[in-house]
This record gives C-alpha cells, structure tokens and sequence, in this order.
C-alpha cells in the first residue's frame, strides 16, 4: 500500500489557490514545488483537511464556497481607529496590510482599507473571506 497524506506529514506539491470565477492568487505550478509539514500553519486548515488520505500522484480539484474556505466575510471585523491609538512608526498605505502585536506578543494584521483626517479604517477578515475558492493541488511526494 502507498503512503498516504497523514495529519503531520511532510508534502512536496505543487498547488493552486483562486477565486471560482478564475482570479488567480497563488501558484506554484509555474514555480518550484512548495514543501510543507501538515499541521504547522503553513497551509489554512481547511485545505489540509482536503489533502488528508490522498495518495502520492494524486491531481485533484476541490471547490469550496465561502463558509468551508476562509468564512463568511464578518463585518464586526471591520474597525475604524483612531490614527493616534496606532504606534507613531506604523506605516499606513491604503490597500496594505499592518502588522499588530498584541500585549502577550502575539501578531496579527490587518487590511488598510482607507485613511481619513485622524482615522483608519482595517478590515481583519482574512484576505479571501466570502469568497469561493478553487483548490488545485499535485502530490509530488510525502516524506
């Protein structure tokens, strides 16, 4: 019997992440294969659980509506702060992603959706939330 993709294994593979209408947001199939150990955080939950039992050589595509992706897109998540309440050396560019920390040292961004006088808007959903996905992965090899 192959091995089989388990909880902790270590994958070589080359994978797709895009929208269903097709807008691509990463490749690796024009690339180098990605290397990556389950479990670790390198690769969102619920795309690992769709690797889980799968053979080497195994070509597949999955599609997932927003809720099994990376969820509905929370509009609680949505947050206008106060430009003074934000570290003096935070960089705020329209369209980009901040960095927190948190006061235990934990980090965590957000996407700077605008800027207004002394107030920025950030939207913590992650990037794709509420939005249908195409998955596409080839399993080179578990090691």
């Amino acid at each position: 019997m192959s091995a089989t993709v388990q909880a902790d294994s270590f994958l070589t593979l080359h994978y797709r992440l895009a929208a269903t209408d097709g807008a691509e947001f990463v490749s690796t199939f024009d690339l180098s294969p990605a290397t990556l150990q389950m479990g670790s955080g390198q690769l969102a939950e619920p795309l690992e659980a769709l690797l889980l039992g799968l053979p080497v050589g195994a070509e597949r595509v999955f599609e997932l509506p927003p809720l099994a992706a990376f969820g509905e897109h929370n509009p609680h998540l949505v947050e206008r702060i106060a430009i003074s309440a934000l570290p003096p050396e935070t960089e705020l560019r329209p369209n980009s992603i901040v960095e927190f920390a948190t006061a235990d040292g934990a980090a965590f961004a957000g996407f700077l959706r605008e800027i207004d006088g002394d107030s920025a808007v950030f939207d913590f959903n992650h990037p794709l939330a509420g939005r249908a996905i195409r998955f596409e992965v080839k399993l080179i090899g578990i090691l």
